[in-house]
């Protein structure tokens, strides 16, 4: 009988267990179903995501160009060897302009000495023996001084000084291109190395067959900047499009390109002009002094043939002359007269190249492809050491005193500035 009812309970155990089982797997199955469209859901939700962000990485790594990048680091290399180059040659020449000043002067009123005397001693070995060596000693003041007029070391020293400021500030530019982390292309590369090959010719760092003109016929500002093929439509179609345009974009607004052309005839009116005018004052009285010193240094040594014939009288010409050489040199080069022409030839360069950088960016008709306009208002006001509220008043000033029409240029320019 117990055998009986144990059979009948592990039966009826086995039955529900199964049950249970049953229950279980149809649960889980079931489960499985209503979870099974979520789970595809979020798998391809999850690969959408996954080849949107490989979709953006392509598009990154093919935006990119390797090789502009690379081209970029080497040309900001060779700027950075210049700028060192430019420095050391600058110090060298520095060094020139003073040791040859130093010795033609000496060399000069050492000659001078022995002329004076000679002219006090009696005839015979000692005369002649002064008078030989004074005319070798004038002689050779002669010869260097037209070397060293002919190169004008303080204008040589200020070149390169121009030269080493100048690539520095392309240096920056490139390294602020760089850490900005915009994508190079080959308009940067080939700005770059137009940029670069303009200051080399524009400060040659050679001097036989590569020097710049020490002594020109005219005053010609300094350009150290690529010049740019002009690739708009006309300015009468320039001039429509900018009456044609409507409020502002990228920065730039018909007001605003007026007020920079303003200040731009302001510059050409007073600060070009006054410098031009200037600079060739200057180079008349360096072409007259790099003349004026080895001439009469020259007179100097042949006066010196004269000392003891006439008496006093002999030693006249090459005292006086050796005394006027001195002078001459140490106001050409001790007042580093080359150095100041070659500054206002800088600075007359300057203001030549704020013109042709709005000329140029005006040019574009393009407003989304122009240097934005407001940064561009910043750069020009700090260039030419004023406010940005402080230029656009000289704009204003300069255009209600050209519409009155009864001022004067030199009027004009004095109440301006």
């Amino acid at each position: 009988m117990a055998s009986i009812q144990t059979s009948t309970l592990l039966s009826h155990t086995s039955m529900s267990s199964k049950k249970i089982h049953a229950a279980i797997h149809l649960r889980t199955i079931k489960q499985a179903e209503e979870l099974k469209p979520k789970d595809t859901s979020l798998m391809l939700e999850k690969k959408s995501f996954n080849s949107t962000i490989s979709h953006d990485i392509g598009e990154q790594q093919h935006s990119t160009n390797p090789n502009a990048l690379i081209q970029l680091y080497a040309i900001l290399e060779a700027v950075a060897d210049r700028v060192e180059m430019h420095d050391n040659i600058g110090e060298q020449r520095d060094n020139w302009n003073t040791l040859l000043f130093n010795s033609i002067n000496m060399i000069t009123l050492t000659a001078t000495t022995m002329a004076g005397v000679a002219a006090t001693c009696g005839a015979g070995a000692p005369l002649l023996a002064l008078k030989l060596s004074s005319a070798l000693l004038f002689s050779a003041a002669t010869g260097m001084s037209l070397i060293m007029n002919k190169i004008q070391p303080s204008q040589l020293t200020e070149e390169q000084r121009n030269a080493s400021r100048l690539f520095r500030n392309l240096q920056s530019e490139i390294e602020t291109t760089l850490a900005l982390g915009n994508n190079p292309t080959e308009e940067d590369v080939k700005g770059a190395m137009e940029k670069v090959l303009a200051l080399d010719k524009a400060f040659p760092l050679p001097l036989l067959g590569a020097m710049l003109e020490k002594f020109p016929k005219k005053f010609e500002p300094a350009v150290w900047w690529p010049s740019k093929p002009y690739e708009g439509k006309g300015k009468s179609e320039s001039a429509v499009h900018l009456k044609e345009r409507m409020g502002k974009m990228n920065g730039w607004s018909e007001e605003l390109e007026m007020e920079l052309r303003e200040v731009v005839e302001v510059v050409k009116r007073k600060d070009s002009e006054d410098y031009e005018r200037l600079g060739n004052m200057v180079l008349k009285v360096n072409k007259t002094l790099a003349i004026a010193g080895p001439l009469l240094t020259g007179i100097a040594a042949a006066g010196t043939a004269f000392i003891g014939n006439n008496g006093s009288w002999g030693a006249l010409v090459p005292l006086m002359a050796g005394s006027l050489a001195s002078a001459v040199n140490s106001f050409e080069h001790g007042g580093q007269v080359g150095m100041v022409f070659e500054m206002y030839r800088a600075s007359g360069g300057f203001f030549k190249m704020l013109e042709t950088s709005l000329e140029s960016t005006l040019e574009e008709e393009d407003l989304e492809r122009r240097e934005n306009g407001e940064l561009f208002e910043m750069k020009m006001a700090l260039k030419l050491g004023r406010s940005v509220s402080q230029l656009r008043e000289l704009a204003s000033k300069s255009t209600s005193y050209r519409m009155e029409g009864v001022l004067d240029i030199d009027e004009f320019a004095s109440k301006l500035f």
